[in-house]
C-alpha cells in the first residue's frame, strides 16, 4: 500500500523542483569532471559520443527514475517496497543510498579545495603567479593532513545547514537562488573567455570532431559514465527528488527541461575552459587538476584575472554546493522516511558519515598517496572511477529493468505521464530493450577492462 506523505514534503512549485534537480545534475560533474575527461578523450569526439548517451540513455531514464520516485512517493528504498512489495527491488535503493555517499565523500574533498581557492582570491593570494607556480601551491596543499579536512568539513557544514531546513525552506529556496545565478555567472565568464586570442583554437577543439578517434572503446565507456554522473542517474537522488512531487506536476517536460539545461551547461564549462587553455598555449590533458592548476595560471595572466578567478571559484563551488545537497539528502531520506530518524538527526549522522570516509580520499593526496586501490588510480580517483562505471550505470541498469520488466507496460506508460501513445511507446522501447542491452555490454567491457 502507498504511505502517503505530509503536505510539507512536497515542492512548493514545479520550477523549485526543475532548479533542485538541475541543481543536482550541474555541479564537478560538468564544471570539473567535464573540461578534464573532454581534453583527455579528443574534445568534440567525445563530446558528440556523450551528447549521443545524454539523448539515447539519460533523458529517458531520467524520467524512468522520476517516476519511480513520483509513483511510490518514498525514498530511493522506500519507493521500491511500495511499488514492489515482497521482492528484492529496495536493494536497488539501498546500493543508490551507499553509491550517493560514496560520491559525496570524494566530492567534498574537490568542493573543499574550491572553496580554500575561492579563500585565496578573495585574499588577493592567488592575484599573482605564487613561488614555485600553482602546481607546487596545490601539490603542497592537498598532501597535508589538516587543511584540507577543515574546507571540506566547511563544506558539508554548509551542505547540512541547508538540507536541514528541509525540502521547501532549504532545498528549494536554495536552489531557486543557485541556478539562476550560476547561469549568469557561466555566460558571463563564457563571453569573457571568448575575447581572448587564440580563442577560437579552443572552440575547434569542442566542436570540431576528430572522426578517427570513434574507433577508441574507452571514448564510449567513459561517455557513458560521464552521462550518468553529470546527469545523477542511477544513484537515487533524482528518484528522491521525483517522490516530492505533487500529483498535479507533470514529469515529462519537467525531464526534457532538466536533461536539456544540464547538456547546455557542460558545454558552456567547455567554451569557459578550452579557450582559454588555447589562447595562453598550455596543455588540455592536465586531468583533475586542470581547474586548479592550469586554469589559475591563466588567470594570472590575464587582464582583470583576479577578478575572473574569484568569479570562476565562485560559480565552482556554488554549482559543487547545488549537487551536493541531492547526494546528501538521498541518505536523508531514507534515514529518516524508512528507518524513522528525525530529519535533524538524520542530517548530522549522514554528513558525519561521509566526512569520515572522504578523509581516505583527502589523505590520498598525501599519507595514503601510494595507496591505489585500482590499478594506478589514487583513493578518490578509485571510487570516482567505481561509482561512476560501476555503481551508477548498474543502478540504471536495475531501474530499467525495473520500469520495463516488472511493471507492466500500462502502469510503467501511467507513471511516465507521457501524453502522447507513439512517444510513450518510444520511451517504453528505449528503456525497456535498448538501454538494457547497451548497459549490460558496457558494465561486462568495465569488468574485462578492471580485471585486465
Amino acid at each position: 500500500m502507498i504511505v502517503l506523505k505530509s503536505y510539507q514534503d512536497y515542492w512548493k512549485t514545479r520550477l523549485g523542483f526543475m532548479l533542485a534537480a538541475m541543481g543536482s545534475a550541474v555541479g564537478l560533474g560538468n564544471i570539473w569532471r567535464f573540461p578534464y575527461i573532454t581534453g583527455e578523450l579528443g574534445g568534440a569526439t567525445f563530446l558528440l559520443v556523450y551528447l549521443g548517451f545524454v539523448f539515447l540513455i539519460g533523458i529517458p531514464l531520467l524520467l524512468a527514475e522520476f517516476s519511480i520516485g513520483k509513483a511510490g512517493q518514498k525514498d530511493a528504498v522506500g519507493s521500491f517496497q511500495n511499488l514492489a512489495p515482497g521482492t528484492k527491488w529496495h536493494w536497488t535503493g539501498f546500493m543508490g543510498v551507499i553509491g550517493g555517499i560514496l560520491i559525496l565523500s570524494f566530492y567534498s574533498v574537490v568542493a573543499g579545495w574550491s572553496l580554500f581557492y575561492l579563500y585565496r582570491y578573495v585574499t588577493g593570494a592567488f592575484w599573482t603567479e605564487p613561488d614555485g607556480g600553482f602546481g607546487q601551491v596545490f601539490g603542497e596543499w592537498t598532501s597535508s593532513t589538516i587543511y584540507p579536512l577543515f574546507w571540506q568539513a566547511l563544506f558539508l557544514g554548509i551542505t547540512l545547514f541547508i538540507v536541514i531546513r528541509g525540502i521547501k525552506g532549504g532545498i528549494e529556496k536554495a536552489n531557486v537562488f543557485l541556478m539562476p545565478a550560476l547561469a549568469l555567472l557561466m555566460i558571463f565568464m563564457a563571453g569573457f573567455v571568448l575575447t581572448l586570442d587564440g580563442a577560437f583554437e579552443g572552440l575547434k577543439f569542442l566542436f570540431q570532431p576528430d572522426w578517427s578517434l570513434l574507433g577508441d572503446p574507452k571514448l564510449y565507456l567513459t561517455a557513458l559514465g560521464q552521462a550518468f554522473f553529470s546527469l545523477s542517474l542511477g544513484v537515487g537522488g533524482m528518484l528522491t527528488y521525483g517522490s516530492y512531487l505533487k500529483a498535479k506536476d507533470k514529469l515529462p517536460t519537467a525531464t526534457v527541461g532538466i536533461g536539456l539545461m544540464d547538456t547546455v551547461f557542460a558545454i558552456i564549462s567547455g567554451i569557459i575552459i578550452f579557450p582559454a587553455v588555447f589562447s595562453f598555449g598550455l596543455s588540455i590533458g592536465e586531468g583533475p587538476p586542470l581547474v586548479f592548476i592550469t586554469l589559475p595560471s591563466i588567470f594570472a595572466s590575464m587582464p582583470l584575472g583576479n577578478m575572473i578567478g574569484i568569479v570562476f571559484f565562485v560559480l565552482l563551488s556554488m554549482a559543487a554546493l547545488s549537487s551536493a545537497i541531492s547526494l546528501l539528502e538521498l541518505p536523508v531520506a531514507f534515514f529518516s522516511r524508512t528507518i524513522g530518524m528525525t530529519r535533524k538527526a538524520a542530517t548530522y549522522l549522514c554528513t558525519a558519515i561521509i566526512f569520515v570516509l572522504g578523509v581516505a580520499s583527502s589523505f590520498g593526496y598525501g599519507i595514503w598517496s601510494g595507496v591505489t586501490p585500482i590499478g594506478d588510480r589514487d583513493i578518490l580517483g578509485s571510487i570516482d572511477y567505481i561509482t561512476a562505471n560501476f555503481m551508477l550505470p548498474l543502478g540504471a541498469l536495475l531501474m530499467a529493468l525495473f520500469v520495463g520488466l516488472y511493471l507492466n507496460k500500462e502502469q510503467a506508460l501511467a507513471n511516465s505521464e507521457i501524453q502522447s501513445k507513439s512517444l510513450a511507446n518510444v520511451w517504453y522501447f528505449i528503456v525497456k530493450f535498448v538501454v538494457p542491452i547497451i548497459l549490460v555490454v558496457i558494465v561486462i567491457a568495465q569488468v574485462f577492462d578492471i580485471t585486465a
